[in-house]
């Protein structure tokens, strides 16, 4: 028996949001719609690969989805035998990832080239051009991403269904007002993007102009004035005698003792010397022995006494323990893991990368830590100010040689304990290194207010966000009270079902 056809006031009611489930107020002349009565999520085909080929026509991937775009440039392609109408990508077309870590990340197909659609990736189509604007639909989608997110992940794996996506509420207002909705955001976010852009460069030229001070700070210019105006300080011949005595008082084995006798052995005073009366140093003759540390298999936990540092918590060359905290108990920091014992002042660098160059003090506030086998220590003598390494280590020219010559697996770049122990640096008299540090901490500081008045990503963000929010609102001042209700695209569509 054939099944009785719907009356257009039952399917109004399916496809109409109740009022009491709709999430806002609307314009009057706009009506909430299930997004599946306007639009439909397709799944692509499962493609063998066995028929993956160098040539054909490239099969759209998770991994061809990107920062809002879908591409070819790295698409596997299949013989042109297996194009299918069903399976065909059209331009402006958005395609999600529906299950994967990468669950729920969106991109436009942005070609005119022929393109078919891999299982897994879902393609959100307009039922009808004629009821839905393409760009207005998929603005909608990146407004609800952090919806679909949400309910993908309820279950024991990340899926997006096309129950999740066709079931979401939807703003439907006139065409021609989805258009202008369309271009207006188009037109703002895009000078959102040109913002972004503008604040790129910015933090590009910030870097630019803080290598630069470091660089004249670590060749003396900053500070060579000053140096003209004191001409009455301990000799570098001075300066190495006292720097010598002291390391020796503070080795703690014989062959360190033997290590370090043989670095200043070699040493010769005078071919070590520039024009500024500065000594060039290896580190380990200026520190504590610096060593890096370990991971004990069992005895990290989230709670605990010592806190325990990782690479992950070195943000922007500053202690961020907040970020994924993590702790050892204090038998383990006192014994296993006495030699990476850590106390306010001392000096890290990660090791182990990309990126390598992460730098940071232990500040005050911790005055017991202990770190992992990715991060080395230098706890410098009283001879050498702390904030001075600190810098130093972060002048270009200090690791430029290691780091040209580090060598490691694919993607992965190490430095070794002891070449950390063998950098070079310049070291001035501590009078003359107590104004390079201040006139670094002024200069770089002025620097980073000026950075800072221009940069605001995460404002940018948040304004990106409130106008995809106030454009689904009816709030970016486009749309006309006196056109046709949106009722009237919703029947056309109902009609032709």
């Amino acid at each position: 028996m054939a099944k009785k056809k719907q009356t257009m006031e039952e399917l109004l009611e399916e496809a109409l949001v109740p009022e009491e489930e709709q999430p806002y107020e609307v314009p009057e002349n706009w009506v909430w719609v299930r997004f599946g009565t306007v639009a439909k999520l397709f799944n692509g085909y499962a493609f063998k690969s066995s028929d993956y080929c160098n040539e054909g026509i490239p099969i759209i991937r998770i991994s061809d989805i990107s920062d809002g775009k879908t591409t070819t440039l790295k698409a596997t392609r299949v013989p042109k035998k297996l194009y299918s109408e069903k399976f065909l990508i059209s331009k402006g077309d958005l395609l999600i990832a529906m299950s994967g870590a990468t669950t729920g990340k969106t991109g436009i197909f942005e070609t005119d080239e022929v393109a078919l659609q891999n299982q897994r990736v879902g393609n959100i189509k307009e039922v009808s051009d004629k009821t839905l604007n393409q760009t207005y639909k998929n603005y909608y989608v990146f407004n609800k991403t952090h919806e679909i997110l949400s309910k993908a992940h309820g279950g024991a794996q990340p899926n997006i269904s096309s129950k999740l996506i066709e079931g979401l509420d939807f703003p439907l207002p006139p065409l021609i007002e989805q258009k202008r909705i369309a271009d207006k955001v188009e037109r703002l976010l895009n000078k959102i993007d040109e913002a972004k852009q503008l604040i790129d460069e910015a933090k590009e030229s910030f870097e630019l102009r803080r290598a630069a001070i470091l660089d004249k700070a670590f060749r003396g210019e900053l500070t060579r004035e000053w140096r003209e105006e004191n001409l009455n300080l301990e000799t570098a011949a001075t300066r190495l005698e006292r720097i010598k005595q002291i390391r020796y008082q503070i080795v703690e084995t014989k062959r360190e003792k033997s290590e370090i006798a043989e670095m200043f052995n070699k040493f010769n005073a005078e071919e070590s010397m520039d024009v500024n009366g500065w000594l060039y140093l290896k580190a380990n003759m200026f520190c504590y022995n610096i060593s890096c540390g370990s991971t004990p298999s069992k005895d990290i936990s989230e709670e605990g006494e010592i806190p325990f540092l990782k690479v992950y918590n070195i943000i922007n060359n500053k202690i961020a323990f907040s970020y994924k905290p993590q702790y050892i108990p204090k038998e383990v920091h006192e014994s296993k893991l006495k030699k990476s014992k850590l106390k306010s002042n001392d000096v890290i660098m990660n090791i182990v990368g990309p990126p390598l160059k992460k730098i940071a003090i232990i500040p005050e506030e911790y005055n017991e830590m202990n770190m992992n086998q990715a991060i080395v220590r230098f706890r410098p003598i009283k001879y050498v100010l702390t904030k001075y390494l600190y810098y130093c280590l972060q002048y270009e020219e200090t690791l430029r040689e290691v780091i040209n010559a580090t060598k490691g697996v694919v993607g992965q770049s190490n430095i070794s304990v002891s070449q950390s122990r063998n950098l070079v640096m310049p070291i001035p008299s501590i009078e003359e290194q107590n104004v390079i540090v201040s006139k670094l901490e002024e200069l770089i500081e002025r620097e980073e207010e000026t950075l800072n008045l221009v940069s605001d990503g995460k404002k940018l963000e948040e304004l990106k966000q409130s106008i995809l929010s106030k454009a689904f609102k009816g709030e970016l001042g486009t749309n006309d009270p006196t056109e046709e209700n949106a009722i009237e695209l919703l029947k056309g569509v109902l009609k032709a079902k």
